[in-house]
Order: structure tokens, then sequence, then C-alpha cells
């Protein structure tokens, strides 16, 4: 970190000098206007493109539910969580990708960051394509650990193997917007996942009721979503010049250099999916009404809070510039509006949450065990979602302030201290026990990972004045 904050006050004014004349967008935009307005802008425009892709996954579920098959929506509740340990290791590496090329872009090097990223991209590409071919031959022993059973594993086993070899195309997108999160064009990052949106909006009803495909319809239109919004990327980047012919002699400096917050980012992404494998293994034991009234949860929640998610990914970019220029007062704002801003969310849902129980039930078909879930989250569970968005934050505030192993302890805390004992223990009260349960183990990790943060930035601000403080050696003489 020492090499963040390393320059004297009168090097930092030069080098802002070449960043804001730069005519070529190489500028770095968050290091100078409102924090609020820039946390806003980038959160509400990320946003917009998350609730797009997660309403189109819960139209896709309503359809599902609409053919009156519980096996098929038990079918998706056990992909998905697959498919979620999957699009974890694709989201860290866009992590590691956005974070150190905001750093340079807040340092003025450009060109650097252009080389890097396109190196990087090369090996995203590489290991997710055999990520997806592993995922595709093994997912029936996969689905089978996780408690799937008879008409519901068979399902899930061709959704899986259909999607899965596409999981390169969704990992290039989110790493395509990640970069333009990095620049701090969040109307061409919101329009990424956008496409990607509409696309499946259209196919799905075609293919799951029009060509009556069902299941596999779903995962066709999944397929055809991730390659439009790889395209998407492409398409809207093409104005930043952040994307060169991939050298190949760039991509170990690249693995190194990215690799460095990707590994701890990827580790940090994995431990919520882990979690919620042992949790979907757990609800597996009380039938398949259960599984699918956590599947409901699972698919309503993104969408209520895709402002808290995209707020994660929307303030790296602005703490990767700030610290990049060494504004460290600005990097501490910033993680206190994503904070106040988390809470307000929360609180908006859960109200919204209380009063539409009942017609939650109704639209999606909710049977037996599982609209006892949906209630019980509706009214209370909800509110754990305000230590969630701690969590995540803070885990943000680790990845882009050069701490990213904080963040793989703390996720993975929460998925074995605070999913293991707290599930294991409410299991034996019932499905609603295994709820309450996740609820409690994120209150505690989210609350330690929030002052850990601060931590963190106060540690920071404490090197930063010193550096200022104590004349160089050259300014001495």
């Amino acid at each position: 970190m020492d090499n963040y904050l390393s320059s004297s006050h009168a090097d930092k004014k030069k080098s802002f000098r070449p960043c804001l004349e730069d005519r070529r967008l190489k500028k770095a935009l968050f290091i100078h206007g409102s924090i609020f307005h820039h946390v806003v802008k980038m959160a509400s425009t990320g946003a917009i493109g998350l609730m797009a892709v997660f309403a189109v996954d819960l139209l896709n579920y309503f359809y599902i539910s609409h053919l009156h098959d519980s096996t098929l929506t038990a079918a998706i509740a056990f992909a998905s969580s697959i498919s979620f340990v999957q699009i974890a290791v694709g989201l860290g590496m866009s992590i590691g990708l956005g974070a150190y090329t905001g750093r340079l872009i807040g340092a003025c090097k450009h060109s650097r960051a252009r080389n890097l990223a396109s190196a990087f991209l090369v090996l995203m590409v590489g290991i997710t394509f055999i990520l997806g071919l592993i995922t595709a031959a093994c997912a029936p022993y996969f689905l089978s650990l996780l408690g799937a059973k008879g008409e519901a594993l068979t399902h899930a086993t061709d959704f899986l193997r259909i999607i899965s070899p596409a999981l390169p195309l969704i990992c290039m997108g989110m790493a395509l917007s990640a970069l333009l999160r990095a620049i701090g064009d969040a109307r061409r990052s919101m329009n990424v996942t956008l496409i990607g949106a509409i696309c499946t909006a259209i196919l799905d009803p075609v293919l799951i009721f029009g060509l009556h495909l069902g299941l596999e319809g779903a995962a066709i239109s999944t397929v055809l979503s991730r390659l439009a919004i790889t395209l998407s990327g492409f398409f809207n980047l093409r104005d930043h010049d952040m994307l060169a012919y991939p050298k190949m002699r760039l991509i170990p400096v690249a693995s190194r250099k990215i690799g460095h917050i990707a590994l701890p980012a990827i580790g940090t992404n994995l431990a919520t999916p882990v979690g919620s494998l042992f949790a979907t293994h757990a609800m597996s034991r009380f039938g398949l009404d259960a599984i699918s009234g956590q599947a409901v949860i699972d698919r309503l929640v993104p969408v209520s809070f895709a402002f808290v998610f995209a707020l994660t990914g929307s303030v790296g970019p602005i703490m990767a510039q700030n610290l990049g220029a060494h504004q460290i007062d600005r990097v501490k704002e910033t993680f206190l509006c994503a904070l106040k801003l988390t809470a307000l969310c929360v609180i908006i849902a859960w109200f919204v949450f209380a009063i539409c129980n009942n017609l939650i039930l109704e639209i999606f078909h909710v049977q037996g065990v599982g609209r006892g879930l949906v209630k019980l989250f509706c009214f209370s569970v909800v509110t754990s979602y305000m230590f969630v968005g701690l969590l995540f934050v803070s885990n943000t505030a680790f990845n882009n302030l050069n701490h990213p192993l904080y963040s793989t302890a703390f996720n993975w805390g929460r998925a074995t201290l605070g999913t293991i004992p707290f599930v294991t223990i409410g299991a034996t009260y019932g499905p609603k026990g295994v709820m309450i349960g996740q609820a409690l183990g994120v209150v505690i990790f989210g609350s330690l990972a929030m002052l850990t943060a601060f931590s963190v930035i106060h540690s920071l601000e404490k090197t930063d004045f010193r550096k200022k403080s104590v004349p160089s050696v050259k300014s001495r003489l």
C-alpha cells in the first residue's frame, strides 16, 4: 500500500494534469466532483441493468411455475445453485480486472490498463471454458450431492448441460461491463446487461410455451442471452480504446497483477454460493415444496435488492480511482455513502414485501411449507439483507484498497462458521429454522466486516497524513 501513498503533495498535483488534459477519455472521472452524485449515478444505472437481468430470471421461474410441475421448479433451484458457483468465478475475475484497471486509470496509465486488460480476457475465457465443460460432465454428481433426485435431478442435469458450455460468454460480458465501470461509463455498462435481459424476455415465452420446450427452452434462451451480453459488451466498449490485440507475453504479467486481486475475489464470491449450497441441501430434507419456496425467495431478492448489489460493483471503481490519486478522504466518503444507501434500500424493500406477501404467494403458486417460508421472509428475514449489504460493500472496499484477503476471510467465515452451525441447529426446527439460521450468521459477519473496513480506511488516512507531514529528503536538501 505504501506504493500508492509514497508521492509528495507536489507530485500528486503534477500527476493530475496530464490525466485531466487527455482528450482520449483517459481521465479519471471519479477523482473530482460530488461523491454522492458518482455513487448514485453508477449504482442506479448498474441497478437498472441488474434488475433487468434478475427480473427476467424471475420471469423465467414464473413461466416454469405455470407448467404446474414441482419437479421443474425444483430443478431450476438445484441447477441455479450450481450455476451461481460458476458465475462466482467469472465475477471474481471481473472484480479483479475492474479494480486493477481502475487504479491504473486513476494514476493516468491508460495504455498499460488497456494492454493488461486485453491479455487477462484471454486467460479468463480459457479458465471459464474449462470450468463450464467440467460442470457439464459432472452435473449429475454435483446435483445429487445437493439432494436432487428422480425427475428433478434429470431436468436439472439437462439444464446445466445446455448452459454450462456458454459460461465464457456471460463471464466475458461481466468483464467488459467491469471495464466500462472502471472508466466511469455507467450508462453503457448498464446497456450491456439490458441487452441480454431484453433478449431473454423475448425468447423465454416463445421457447417455453410457443415451441413447447419447457425447461430446455429456458436453457436455450439463457445461452442466447449470454451471447447477446458479450456482443453488447464489445459494442459499448468500442469508443473507449480499452481493448487491444492481446499480447501473449503479457498474459503472465496480467495474471500476476490482476490475479493478486482476482484470486481472493474469486474466493470471496465462491463463499456465498457454497454457503447457499449447504442451505439448499438442508432445505431439500423438507421436500420439493420447501425447495420451490426457497427458489421464489432466491429470485425475488436480486430484483428487490438490485440497487444494493449494484452498489458493490459501482463504488469499487470510485474507490480505486481515488486510491490511485491518493485521495483517501474521498475513499472514506464513498464507503459511508454506500452504507447509507444500503440501509435506505432495505427499509423500502421490507415495507414492500410486507404489503405484497399474499400477492407473491398467488403469482408463483407457492404450495405447502413453501408458503410459510415466503411469509417468514417477507415479514422478518428480509431485514437481514441490511447486513448482507454491509458485508458486500465492505468486501468491495477490501478488494479495492489492497486488502482482498480480508473479503475472502469474511465471506468464507459467513459461508462456514456463519452458515453451517446456524443452519444445522435451525434445521432441527424445520425449514423456517434453516432460513433463520442463515440470517443470524450474516448479521454477525456483516457487522464485523463493516468495522474492519472502517479500520482499513482509518489506517490509510493515518499513513497518508504522515506522508504529507514529513518532508521528503529532496525537499530538505
